[in-house]
């Protein structure tokens, strides 16, 4: 057992669906899912697709809310349960704790990647974390040519590393990762792997979906199977 703190539980959680366009047929996707990540762990979800692993990683980002358990994130000096907590201090816990890579960038238009990266870092200055944004788009190989100009025309693979860097720019505590390689050419997909091995190293908990097996392979402690629930019935 890891000596490391528990950064993330979950505890009974459960998600359902309802398709209101089908009489308000309920779906269920999640039931009694027991979860827990140390410091410096990465845990990927596994299973087939379908059985609900984006929606896990939706759910503890606080993006779903859950229909029952618990949530509870170790955040500043106590813990906060993100399935009951209010719409404010979950985005104080995202802010300051809990990151969230997923596969599409989302930004407002016309706005320089540069910026888009800056304004996800946590530096005392705009002109620090233009510094540090600059950096990890570099590290990423975003040219600096590209670097300020708004990524809406630049290729899947290009946004999803500007997405990337404002990831991991932040430094959060708990990272979730979905598909962070899904779009990446083989010499990117090992820069991220570098990066999320140092995100490990320096204490952060990551849960994260890998279909690659190679990614997963190299940066997952364990995996946490997600079954679907018709198999588990």
């Amino acid at each position: 057992m890891s000596a490391a703190p528990i950064m993330l539980r979950t505890e009974r959680l459960a998600k359902s669906f309802t398709l209101h366009l089908q009489g308000g047929l309920r779906l269920p996707v999640l039931s009694h899912v027991a979860l827990q990540v140390h410091a410096g762990e990465c845990v990927a979800l596994a299973g087939p697709s379908g059985a609900g692993k984006s929606t896990l990683l939706r759910a503890l980002y606080g993006n779903y809310r859950a229909d029952a358990g618990r949530i509870t994130v170790r955040h500043e000096d106590g813990f906060v349960d993100i399935a009951s907590a209010a719409p404010r201090t979950v985005l104080e816990v995202r802010s300051r704790t809990l990151g969230y890579v997923s596969q599409f960038l989302r930004v407002v238009p016309r706005v320089a990647a540069v910026e888009i990266v800056a304004q996800a870092a946590r530096e005392a200055s705009h002109a620090d974390a233009l510094a540090a944004a600059r950096g990890w788009l570099t590290r990423l190989n975003i040219p600096a040519r590209l670097q300020s100009l708004p990524p809406a025309t630049f290729s899947g693979g290009e946004q999803q590393r500007v997405n990337l860097a404002r990831g991991f720019i932040g430094r959060h505590p708990i990272l979730l990762l979905d598909e962070p390689t899904a779009s990446l050419d083989n010499d990117n997909r090992d820069v991220v792997i570098d990066v999320i091995r140092e995100a490990k190293t320096a204490g952060a908990a990551i849960v994260g979906i890998f279909h690659d097996r190679f990614v997963r392979d190299a940066v997952a402690d364990r995996l946490h199977h997600v079954t679907p629930l018709q198999d588990a019935a």
